[in-house]
C-alpha cells in the first residue's frame, strides 16, 4: 500500500511539474508551486526528487521513452519512409495536445536544462530519425535524389519545434496538428517529385483530420 501511494505521489508530482513547466517555463516555476499544484507534501516531493532539475530530467526521460516507442511502432508497420516520418510528427503533435508531459518535454528541450547521460537530447534523436527516414525516402524515390538530406532533416526538426514554440504564445495547443499539416504541405512541395506529391499532400490532410475528428483539436 505504501509503495502504491509513493507511485501515485510520483506520478502526481511529475504531472504537476510538467503542467507548470509548460505554462510558465522551467526557470519561473518553483518547487513550492509544484508541491501546491501536485497536492503533495514537501517531504513526499523530496523523497523522490532532490531538486527541480531532477523533475525536469524525469519528464525528459518520459518524453524520450514515448518518442522512441513511436519510432519503433512506425518502423514495424510497413509504411514508406516518408509516410513513417510524417506519421511520427503527427503522433508527437497529438500527444502534445493530449497531455502536459510531452508539451513540457519540448519546452524543457529549448530551456537551459542539462541532459544527463545516458539520456540524449531529444533534438539529437529527432535529427537522427529524420535523417534516416529521408535517406531511405530518397532510395524509395519519394524524395528528390539531389536533396541535401542533412540540411533537410535539420530544417524539418527546426520547423517542427519552431511551430510549437511560436504557437505557444500565439494560439491554443489544439491548433498544433493543423500547423503540422501546413508544415508538411510546404515541405512536400519542395521535396517530393510531382508524380508522387498528391499522395503525401492527401496524407497530411488526412492525418490532421483524424486528430480533429476524435475531438483532439478544434
Amino acid at each position: 500500500m505504501a509503495r502504491q501511494l509513493r507511485a501515485e505521489q510520483t506520478r502526481a508530482t511529475i504531472t504537476a511539474a510538467a503542467d507548470l513547466f509548460d505554462r510558465h517555463g522551467y526557470e519561473s516555476t518553483s518547487l513550492s508551486e509544484i508541491v501546491e499544484h501536485a497536492k503533495v507534501t514537501k517531504g513526499a516531493l523530496y523523497f523522490h526528487f532532490a531538486a527541480k532539475e531532477d523533475l525536469a530530467h524525469a519528464i525528459m526521460e518520459l518524453q524520450s521513452r514515448t518518442s522512441n516507442q513511436l519510432v519503433r511502432e512506425m518502423d514495424s508497420r510497413g509504411y514508406s519512409s516518408l509516410e513513417a516520418l510524417m506519421r511520427t510528427t503527427f503522433a508527437i503533435a497529438r500527444l502534445a495536445v493530449d497531455g502536459p508531459i510531452p508539451r513540457a518535454g519540448l519546452r524543457l528541450a529549448t530551456a537551459d536544462v542539462t541532459v544527463r547521460p545516458p539520456l540524449r537530447h531529444p533534438f539529437t534523436e529527432w535529427l537522427e530519425f529524420a535523417t534516416r527516414k529521408l535517406t531511405s525516402a530518397v532510395k524509395e524515390s519519394d524524395v528528390h535524389p539531389d536533396i541535401d538530406v542533412g540540411a533537410v532533416a535539420h530544417s524539418l526538426v527546426c520547423f517542427f519545434v519552431g511551430t510549437r514554440v511560436a504557437g505557444r504564445n500565439l494560439e491554443p495547443v489544439g491548433r498544433l496538428p493543423r500547423r503540422v499539416a501546413e508544415m508538411w504541405h510546404l515541405m512536400i512541395r519542395g521535396l517530393v517529385p510531382v508524380h508522387r506529391r498528391a499522395r503525401y499532400l492527401t496524407l497530411a490532410t488526412q492525418l490532421e483530420r483524424e486528430i480533429r475528428t476524435v475531438g483532439q483539436a478544434p
